[in-house]
């Protein structure tokens, strides 16, 4: 599925089960807690932290999918077309940084 076809099928899914989009500081809000609950499995899983045992069936693609979800509801009540600056930015991010990362030793 691309991105487009992402943000009309968020929108299908608000419009049929929910009563409206929340407010963008709402959404801001939630999106702030899916990225620290994806911040918290991969500190604990990955990072120097023990894991908790209350945390080791959390799904790190299920948390992923929750800010998805979040930010393409944002893209759709803000009227950004996803698609169009997801490919904007790749083209810009491939032009900036190709000789860039390949030229970085720390990178080697």
């Amino acid at each position: 599925m691309d991105i487009k076809n992402a943000q009309k099928e968020v929108d299908n899914w608000i419009n049929e089960h929910g009563v409206r989009y929340f407010n963008e500081l709402t959404n801001m809000a939630q999106l702030t807690e899916e990225v620290g609950e994806v911040a918290r499995i991969i500190a604990r899983r990955y990072g120097e932290q023990s894991e908790k045992e209350s945390d080791k069936n959390k799904d790190l693609g299920e948390e992923l999918a929750d800010v998805l979800f979040v930010v393409l509801c944002l893209a759709n009540q803000t009227g950004i077309d996803l698609q169009n600056a997801f490919d904007k930015k790749m083209d810009f991010k491939a032009k900036r940084d190709h000789d860039r990362h390949h030229n970085n030793k720390k990178l080697k």
